[in-house]
């Protein structure tokens, strides 16, 4: 690899990538193999002969779709290579096998010659994270978008971190005072609950600040509160405690 490290270690640590999602044999199994017959004169016969149909199938659907160029980042066009995407997949698990191989490679992109790095960070910020978002896979898609927004926008990456650490720095008391307020308050309503104070990440900061067109400091919700309750109806008590304790704006 460009990094200097054996090839073997990007499909390791892909297949590592879906046992972490829980994923099943033949998914991890086809992680493993996913670029072989891309990369090397192995064929997907002989892929089916050794692993099996499931496993061939996988392997050559990400095959399919490594091979197609996606060419503009234009906002309508990246929906339509989105949705050819999807429609061209009859098993999730070869997204869920691809979006594995992205992040790896997003993770390992400091090594790509910059021209390189900035259209892969591109596509991913507008192919990959999006396809991770609908499927409901918010931690590889929170992923996705910080390690490409690094590359993209460095400066708007390098000012909103900084911020963001003044900030935790002048709020970490109020945090916590905010979640163990609200935990005292909805224990006295007979709701157990874990209060979570978290920041919103520096990509979703950038992209409040240019749809509302506003600086860092007009935002007002850069720090947020997961209120995790046991029932759905206790969603709808505790939103009670929270406007009954604090005026909403």
């Amino acid at each position: 690899r460009h990094s200097g490290e054996p090839y073997l270690v990007h499909p390791l640590e892909v297949a590592d990538i879906l046992a972490d999602m829980k994923l099943d044999a033949v998914c991890v199994s086809a992680g493993l193999l996913h670029d072989v017959v891309e990369d090397t004169l192995t064929t997907i016969e002989r892929i089916k002969e050794t692993f099996g149909d499931d496993v061939a199938h996988i392997v050559e659907g990400v095959t399919k779709i490594s091979a197609i160029p996606f060419s503009s980042s234009e906002e309508r066009q990246a929906e339509n290579f989105r949705k050819m995407l999807l429609a061209m997949v009859d098993d999730i698990r070869v997204i869920l096998v691809k979006l594995a191989d992205r992040l790896h490679n997003m993770r390992t992109l400091q090594f790509m010659p910059e021209d390189r790095r900035v259209r892969t960070a591109q596509e991913t910020l507008d192919i990959y994270a999006p396809i991770a978002n609908r499927l409901g896979m918010a931690k590889i898609k929170n992923e996705l978008e910080e390690l490409a927004f690094r590359v993209v926008n460095p400066e708007a990456h390098a000012t909103i971190t900084e911020r963001l650490g003044e900030q935790r720095d002048r709020n970490r008391e109020l945090i916590a005072r905010i979640e163990r307020e609200l935990t005292e308050g909805l224990a006295r309503n007979g709701i157990r609950a874990v209060v979570l104070g978290r920041e919103k990440r520096p990509y979703s900061i950038f992209r409040k600040m240019e749809r509302k067109a506003v600086s860092f400091e007009q935002l007002s919700d850069i720090i947020g509160f997961r209120v995790i309750v046991e029932t759905p109806v206790e969603c709808y008590a505790a939103l009670g405690v929270v406007h009954s304790t604090w005026p909403a704006v």
